[in-house]
């Protein structure tokens, strides 16, 4: 035995629920099909057409894979089997719960030109050497395991029924947002006739982060006869979803091992071949048919059930197949095969798992719902996105040690790392759900002592948090990139991007200022601001010429530019992101040293070691550091830009269309993005994301500077004339800087980052993983930028700048244990705290302050 033997449970029905959250009401059903239904009681097949995107030139099939939506923003529709979009579709309609998660692959399935069944669990990482033209290289990838999904329907006549076969009459699919189920429903017609429905419906549950589900039914409409389901865990699979990685695609599994567990229950566990992880699947699969016989298939890679049903006209038949999953990784186990065993035993049948399941995800929405008074296809790609989010983080805890994949749990791209791509995503969940902040800080904090050590083979102070995380928190950056342009490989130094520790030190800061939380400081907040405060002091070179600190041999957001033109990979000197990012960083160490001071935290004083002339120091590089400018008052974005060559924009379009990946274009033509002014993504205008005009007006006075009303809009202009938007991030932080000074085309440029993995504008890249902290920043401008919500000062500030398209949006916020709804117009701006027993908070609306209590409602008109 390797795992406890499970006793099967049933399920009771899901009632039909309605839930209410102050304005926003969102009503829960089940799915409209159900085993043993007649043939007309089939979900009807509309369509509609549909297209968010702004410049008008792109089809509006396009959208989702060629998705339909309907009016109320829920429900993600296909009506068509469409191969070539299949696997944008598989990513599109992941289903997962942050724990872990599973591609929208039919079940049955193998990865093929078409098809690409993924499994990801959080955390589970596994190194290989792979050949890279002969030389030996090192990776680690999250890993795709073993497929629970499979399963298999075949009539008397051998015909397997899946969709894509020649007897298929129609295919109709539906992501329901709202409870995050996955229905399909197939209808065939084989050689002699007969027609068969076939429909599915899938969860992973939010409410047992552990648990997945699958409910099949099958009617056959007009003939009697037998056919047989086969329900298995397919654990022949390799990584090979990446293109850039397709040529080095790996096993990472060795040979598993299985046992069923009863006649209902198979047990799988495999194992890393590196990280020795146990990966333990469980699966029990029952029959609605007491009748069907069933025997057990002990292939090595792909152990199940197979059940035979004799059917009838008109009646249906149907299995049940619930999955439970545990990892050596798992706290409080003794081992993962037992755990899984005991997991699946204690879960409940397929309806009561789902009912659950749906009441979570209504509590969900109740906090992170979002009401635009906007059209229906805003409202769906903004829910589509907020649902994906939460598909990758809801499950973060303090039993968790999960990072935030930039590609979420819904593909392979970028190898499952953690990037700076978190810094879009925490402001989401702080403002909700801040508990998931934390967690996912704590992720970075247990990496401390690695980062430590990158810093030490430096020669450097403090702790350089790595760009590309992954399970132990060295740097995962590969060093080389493979252009998929010409097959040939590339170097890649962005390894140099230190300002990812910034940017855990501007989210650490963020995480306070919202939550007022000492504890998390004296935990590992404070720790890390230090140890990073400490690199980028370290960092700084002192010129005493000018009386000027430097920074040297860095690379910023930008990504184009990792060295001079005659030096490239050297990284950049005085790069102004990185400069002014550090200012601020500095000086707000210093503010947690006050904070701390008389606080009982000798532990922390030990291990930290601070001498107290550091804080001095910092203080001054914060006010000393160099930023470069123009000489017409632009802000440089790093020392020499101005001197670039300008790049012919126009005949670069006019040859290849996309020109987002210009480092992949030059590159292929002997050419390089160094040589020229142009940027991947915003790189100075991150600035503006990051701080409010009068935040980073007070950031450059400390240093010496002034920031002139007119250079803003000057300075946005001239980056946003120069930049590629190679990046999903690109237009969203472009929206967000141009929402005071054109709103319009923020407005534009707020639709295309909703559409960029929806419409696949990266040209295929959705099919390898959704971009998660694109789809949180979309959130998260709503909030921050057009609903203008700041947290400074232990106060919570509302300066909204709805451009003229969004007439209305309402939300939920939680700052400082309080939660409140926001309904901002272009009129008026309300406030309306929940019943709570938080401490009254101190709320900042345009130019007027109040003290507001639990329960408390402010409303002030606009201008």
């Amino acid at each position: 035995m390797i795992g406890k033997v499970p006793t099967p449970l049933s399920g009771s029905g899901a009632p039909r629920t309605t839930e209410r959250s102050d304005q926003i009401e969102i009503e829960i059903e089940d799915a409209p099909v159900r085993a043993g239904r007649s043939v007309e009681s089939a979900p009807a097949c509309g369509n509609s057409d549909i297209s968010i995107h702004a410049d008008g030139d792109r089809p509006a099939d396009r959208w989702c894979g060629g998705a339909a939506a309907g009016p109320g923003g829920w429900h993600l529709t296909y009506d068509d089997w469409d191969p070539e979009r299949e696997g944008t579709r598989e990513a599109l309609c992941t289903m997962g719960n942050g724990y872990w998660a599973t591609r929208a692959s039919v079940p049955g399935v193998v990865a093929d030109s078409v098809h690409y069944p993924g499994t990801y669990i959080a955390g589970i990482y596994n190194r290989c050497v792979l050949d890279v033209e002969g030389r030996p290289t090192e990776t680690e990838h999250l890993v795709n395991v073993p497929d629970w999904t499979m399963l298999r329907i075949r009539l008397d006549d051998g015909t397997e029924l899946r969709p894509g076969i020649p007897e298929m009459l129609e295919h109709h699919q539906n992501l329901d947002l709202r409870t995050g189920t996955l229905t399909r429903v197939d209808r065939y017609r084989d050689r002699a006739g007969r027609t068969t429905r076939v429909t599915t419906r899938q969860f992973h549950s939010m409410a047992e982060i552990h648990l997945a589900a699958i409910e099949l039914d099958i009617l056959a409409e007009d003939w009697n006869g037998a056919l047989t389901v086969f329900s298995a865990t397919n654990a022949d699979v390799a990584n090979r979803n990446a293109t850039a990685d397709r040529a080095i695609a790996y096993r990472h599994l060795l040979r598993g091992r299985h046992e069923f567990l009863d006649s209902a229950t198979v047990l799988h566990v495999s194992t890393t071949d590196q990280s020795r992880l146990d990966i333990a699947v469980a699966t029990r699969t029952t029959s609605t048919d007491s009748a069907a016989k069933r025997r057990r298939i002990s292939r090595i890679d792909c152990p199940g059930i197979e059940f035979t049903f004799s059917v009838r006209a008109g009646v249906g038949a149907g299995i049940e197949k619930v999955a439970a999953v545990a990892t050596s990784r798992d706290r409080g186990i003794s081992t993962a095969a037992i755990a899984a065993a005991d997991r699946l035993a204690a879960a409940p049948g397929f309806d009561a798992s789902h009912a659950a399941h749906i009441r979570c995800w209504a509590r969900l929405w109740r906090r992170f719902g979002i009401r635009l008074g906007d059209g229906p296809q805003h409202r769906m790609a903004l829910n589509l996105h907020v649902f994906h989010v939460l598909q990758s983080t809801a499950a973060a805890g303090p039993d968790c040690d999960i990072g935030v994949p930039a590609r979420g749990l819904h593909g392979e791209s970028y190898r499952g790392h953690i990037f700076w791509d978190e810094l879009f995503v925490y402001p989401m969940l702080t403002l909700r759900r801040p508990e998931l902040t934390r967690a996912f800080l704590n992720y970075r904090h247990r990496r401390l002592p690695g980062a430590r050590a990158a810093a030490r083979k430096l020669g450097l102070p403090g702790a350089l948090f790595p760009w590309r995380s992954g399970s132990d928190g060295r740097e995962e950056t590969p060093t080389e990139l493979l252009n998929t342009r010409n097959g040939r490989w590339m170097p890649d130094n962005s390894h140099r991007q230190r300002h990812v520790g910034l940017a855990i030190a501007y989210s650490v800061w963020q995480y306070y200022q919202a939550t007022a939380d000492i504890g998390f400081l004296l935990e590992s907040g404070a720790e890390m601001l230090i140890e990073i405060a400490r690199l980028f002091a370290g960092s700084a070179t002192h010129d005493p010429v000018s009386d000027r600190y430097d920074i040297v041999g860095v690379m910023g957001p930008d990504e184009y530019h990792d060295g001079y033109p005659d030096s490239p990979g050297t990284g950049l000197r005085n790069n102004a992101y990185t400069n002014v990012l550090t200012a601020w960083v500095l000086a707000r160490t210093c503010d947690v040293v006050e904070i701390l001071a008389g606080r009982d935290c000798d532990p922390l004083r030990e291990r930290l070691a601070l001498h107290p002339e550091e804080p001095e120091h910092w203080d001054r590089i914060s006010r000393r550091l160099r930023v470069p400018f123009h000489a017409d008052g632009v802000i440089g974005q790093f020392d020499g830009y101005e001197a670039l060559e300008e790049f012919d924009w126009d005949t670069y379009r006019s040859r290849y269309g996309n020109i987002g990946r210009l480092d992949l274009i030059l590159n292929a033509e002997g050419d390089s993005t160094n040589r020229y002014k142009l940027s991947k993504q915003a790189d100075v205008l991150m600035l503006f994301y990051l701080f409010s005009a009068e935040e980073l007006r007070h950031i450059l006075d400390r240093l010496g500077y002034s920031l002139e009303p007119e250079t803003i809009p000057r300075t946005v202009g001239y980056y946003l004339a120069r930049t590629s938007h190679g990046s999903t991030l690109s237009r969203l932080a472009h929206a967000w800087v141009l929402a005071r000074t054109d709103r319009a085309m923020s407005w534009g440029l707020f639709a295309q980052a909703l559409e960029a993995d929806l419409g696949d504008t990266q040209g295929g890249t959705t099919r390898e993983g959704v971009h998660i902290g694109a789809m949180a920043g979309t959130a998260d401008m709503v909030l921050r930028c057009y609903g203008g919500v700041e947290t400074r000062h232990d106060t919570l500030r509302l300066h909204p700048v709805l451009p003229d398209d969004l007439p209305e949006v309402e939300f939920t916020l939680s700052y400082r244990g309080q939660p409140l709804t926001v309904e901002v117009s272009h009129t008026r701006v309300l406030v309306r705290l929940h019943p709570s027993a938080a401490a009254p908070i101190r709320v900042h609306i345009e130019n007027i302050e109040r003290t507001l209590g639990s329960g408390q409602t402010w409303e002030v008109p606009l201008p």
